[in-house]
């Protein structure tokens, strides 16, 4: 089977004093999200499973609706960020020098999940969606935390903190899989329905 791990796009930044902040997505974000449904729009998709944060969930919304196929809400989709009470997108940490870039990079912040356990239901959830759609495409919308806890683990790297790439906003990293557990990388952040859009891309690039 493919998986098709998709990060979000780009959100709001949100910062509460009660609660997780957990932001919907910007004007932009949601602009990401219709090219990637459009350049999606020709390949088969048998099934859509989300983060149940707003960001995946907005993000997935045009697609489900696209293909006529519920997106299935997984909390083990999460990404390790999902308890923390703000979310300031990276690039605007990194354009205002936010001390708080490298406590995001190191994963240091006590509202982070453990990474044991984070690494657990990643991986569980996963399983999960490859024994249920043995030679199926499935989409899965999620986070960049998310897609390099799973990826690094295919290419045998030992992932700490965030993760060993950056994952640009409705990126797609392809993964083929089997139910015998034997699983390869297709593509790496995928993202050429951003090419050409002036849209931002990510930390490092811009459509």
């Amino acid at each position: 089977m493919e998986l098709l791990f998709i990060r979000h796009a780009l959100p709001i930044r949100r910062e509460v004093t009660e609660g997780a902040a957990d932001p919907p997505l910007s004007d932009i974000g949601h602009q990401q999200a219709q090219l990637l449904t459009n350049y999606l729009a020709s390949e088969h998709i048998d099934a859509i499973y989300s983060s149940p944060l707003k960001r995946a969930v907005e993000t997935a919304q045009p697609l489900s609706e696209h293909h006529g196929k519920p997106s299935v809400l997984d909390a083990g989709l999460a990404e390790f960020d999902q308890h923390s009470s703000e979310y300031i997108p990276v690039e605007e940490m990194k354009a205002n020098n936010d001390p708080r870039l490298s406590e995001f990079f190191q994963g240091e912040s006590e509202d982070f999940d453990d990474r044991i356990e984070f690494r657990d239901r990643v991986f569980g959830s996963v399983s999960r969606i490859i024994s249920h759609h043995g030679g199926e495409r499935v989409a899965i919308v999620c986070h960049g935390g998310v897609i390099n806890c799973y990826a690094g683990d295919v290419l045998g790297i030992d992932v700490d903190g965030p993760g060993f790439f950056y994952p640009n906003y409705t990126s797609i990293t392809r993964i083929a899989a089997s139910r015998s557990g034997v699983r390869s990388i297709v593509t790496i952040n995928e993202t050429s329905h951003l090419r050409n859009t002036g849209l931002p891309m990510g930390l490092f690039q811009h459509g």
